[in-house]
């Protein structure tokens, strides 16, 4: 919504606004008693089959459209006979609501969210509540956050996750921002929540832009789940040379067993899938070039800032992008020369569980990142994120949900201090396991000429992270040695020369100072 827009809004409902006031003055104007357990701003979508959700769950709704006619034709249609009600205008939208006032924006992020917010404000009371449903940057939550509390208002950001069916049958919620808000929602949220073994798949995240954060990194594995399975199907395609059909089938098996979750199931379904024009598949007239909305991208950014090693989220985030360059890479097929793909003569069924255990190890390593991220973001922001309760959200609704986080949340329930999943003995022995069948598929795709960028690099990940030695002293040493950005030396080899813990320069050609040029950074 634009600024001239919400000043407009503002100015048509000023008299009226004003008239109220006059009633509460000299005797209240009558108006009916407000009914609305909760508005939502923006019929796109994910709204109308959010507001068809919640009137399902026994709430009634006040929808509200900047295009107001989408109202009158949402509740001609679609809305019809239900606990449902529409509102002309922001104010008229207020005016309905029990209080404290629930608010929930489905509209685009960014400037549209504080418009939204600005032209609430003046109908909104203290203790009422504004949720951000969208997929906003949780430092836009950080700030909305601190700027709504200084004027009585709480503000929730929660990330939704589940798309459209999940919208409509229950999704994944990650509510976080101003806690005060949370028993105002909570019974909203948890009822038009998906459940994961009668438990609902949404729980209070934590402090100002927690929830949307969650809902980034829930994002950013997603990139990942999805290159590694486009990655899989490379090879089932080009290295084992199967048809759509057949690759259906191996989707179909796979999603029997460890790798049983949404995704999957939807892939299963796409190479199913026939053009209804030629009946050919569908899937091999789509261009090659994916697109991006930037939470992967906010993810990557963010595990560099806070300097973890969330490795596969941004190979994926990069694998979209070299998808783009479809011009170039088409031009370079014809000039780059790599190995001929030839009819495959071996094992098939021992190339396919190869496969599979190579997906599910790559998987493991992506969710370990995932939770690192998250486990140091809450030392960098002070935020109290519980790793149970955030698994949990995750097994039903949103797009990653998979029979594989019950595992995780059993974990993290079993020792909610555990500092990385890959020490959990249910997946240390799943990654032992999986790992020569993992070792095997990778170097498939290398001698095959197949790029798997994402199931490469889970397995350097792992083959680093378990190295008690890596070659960063080598790296320590070329730093010193052109820029004296100093090293420190092991502890076992500390003397009067070179102490323990001290930061160390030393001038290697004879030539150089022994001026440091900046403090060691561990």
């Amino acid at each position: 919504m634009s600024t001239e827009a919400v000043r407009a809004s503002q100015e048509q409902t000023l008299a009226n606004a004003k008239v109220r006031l006059a009633g509460i003055a000299g005797g209240f104007v009558h108006h009916e008693q407000p009914s609305g357990d909760f508005g939502l701003i923006g019929l796109a979508v994910m709204g109308q089959n959010l507001i068809l959700n919640g009137a399902d769950h026994g709430f009634t709704v006040v929808a509200f459209n900047r295009t107001v006619s989408k109202v009158d034709h949402f509740l001609a249609n679609e809305a019809k006979g239900k606990s449902i009600v529409g509102a002309s205008s922001i104010q008229d939208l207020c005016a309905k609501l029990k209080r404290p006032r629930r608010v929930m924006l489905l509209v685009k992020a960014g400037s549209a969210v504080d418009d939204f917010i600005e032209a609430l404000l003046p109908f909104l009371e203290q203790g009422d509540i504004i949720i951000d449903g969208g997929n906003s940057h949780f430092p836009d939550s950080n700030r909305r956050t601190q700027y709504l509390a200084g004027k009585g208002i709480r503000f929730v950001g929660a990330g939704v996750s589940g798309g459209e069916e999940g919208a409509r049958t229950g999704p994944s919620i990650m509510p976080g921002g101003n806690e005060e808000a949370w028993p105002y929602i909570k019974d909203i949220f948890q009822n038009i929540a998906a459940k994961s073994d009668g438990e609902a798949c949404c729980e209070w995240v934590g402090d100002e832009g927690s929830g949307h954060f969650v809902k980034m990194v829930h994002n950013g594995i997603e990139y990942g789940d999805m290159q590694l399975i486009c990655e899989a199907y490379d090879i089932l395609k080009r290295g084992l040379g199967l048809s759509n059909k057949e690759i259906g089938d191996v989707f179909t098996e796979w999603n029997k067993g460890v790798l049983d979750s949404f995704l999957i199931e939807i892939t299963r379904d796409i190479m199913y899938y026939n053009d209804p024009a030629d009946g050919k598949p569908l899937l091999d007239k789509i261009l090659d070039s994916a697109g991006q909305k930037g939470t992967g991208k906010w993810t990557a950014i963010n595990a560099l800032d806070l300097g973890m090693p969330v490795t596969l989220i941004g190979e994926a985030v990069f694998a979209r992008c070299l998808s783009a360059q479809k011009a170039e890479r088409g031009r370079a097929s014809e000039v780059l020369e790599g190995p001929q793909i030839p009819p495959y003569t071996g094992d098939k069924k021992a190339f396919i569980d190869d496969l599979e255990q190579a997906l599910y190890a790559s998987k493991i390593i992506s969710y370990a990142q995932g939770f690192m991220l998250l486990r140091e973001a809450a030392k960098e922001y002070k935020w109290k994120l519980a790793m149970p309760e955030i698994a949990l959200m995750w097994r039903g609704g949103c797009i990653i949900r998979s029979v594989f986080l019950k595992d995780i949340t059993k974990a993290f329930r079993s020792n909610p201090a555990l500092e990385n999943l890959l020490f959990d003995d249910f997946f240390n022995k799943a990654i032992h396991n999986a790992q020569g069948g993992w070792r095997r598929s990778i170097i498939r795709g290398i001698e095959l000429g197949i790029a798997t960028p994402c199931f490469s690099t889970a397995l350097a990940f792992y083959d680093g992270y378990r190295s008690k030695v890596l070659p960063a002293n080598l790296l320590q040493a070329q730093r010193d040695y052109f820029g004296a950005h100093t090293f420190r030396v092991l502890p076992e080899y500390a003397s009067e020369s070179l102490k323990e813990g001290d930061n160390i320069h030393i001038n290697w050609t004879g030539r150089g100072g022994n001026v440091s040029a900046s403090t060691y950074l561990a």
